[in-house]
């Protein structure tokens, strides 16, 4: 009789990825960088606010605003959903996440990462508030002068 071989177990990712292994490894660095794709689209749709006057006029706000105040929600809940993931994956089938430098780095990159969540929230809450301005041009200048 030859001695059967026993199956590994099958993880989220594949056969049993553990935190040593490189598909595991590569998975963690994800997180880091779907922070910084946060980070850079916060910032982006922070410069694009001079987009919502044109010639003393309220045009809304654009669609690229729009778009990068979404895709950064996006990329913020992607990484900590990912780092959940990968942590998950690490206690079920191998070793911690913390003993590789990756997963020290997703862990950091995910615990700065609730912040950055909220702040994009409200730029995205941000879009959806009523013109700030009053909706007379020149931000709201008009009633001061009707009145005098």
């Amino acid at each position: 009789m030859t001695p059967s071989v026993p199956a590994a177990p099958f993880g989220p990712f594949g056969p049993a990825v553990h935190a040593a292994s490189p598909a595991w490894r590569r998975g963690a660095l994800l997180v880091p960088v779907l922070a910084a794709a946060s980070v850079g689209l916060l910032a982006a749709r922070l410069a694009f606010d001079s987009d919502t006057f044109q010639n003393c006029r309220y045009l809304g706000p654009s669609t690229r605003m729009y778009l990068t105040s979404w895709a950064g929600v996006a990329c913020a809940l992607g990484a900590l959903l990912l780092y959940t993931a990968l942590r998950r994956a690490a206690r079920r089938y191998g070793p911690s996440a913390g003993t590789t430098w990756q997963g020290r780095l997703a862990a950091v990159s995910a615990a700065l990462t609730p912040v950055l969540l909220l702040l994009l929230l409200w730029t995205t809450y941000w879009l959806y508030a009523p013109d700030p301005s009053g909706g007379n041009d020149c931000s709201g200048l008009h009633s001061i002068t009707v009145i005098s």
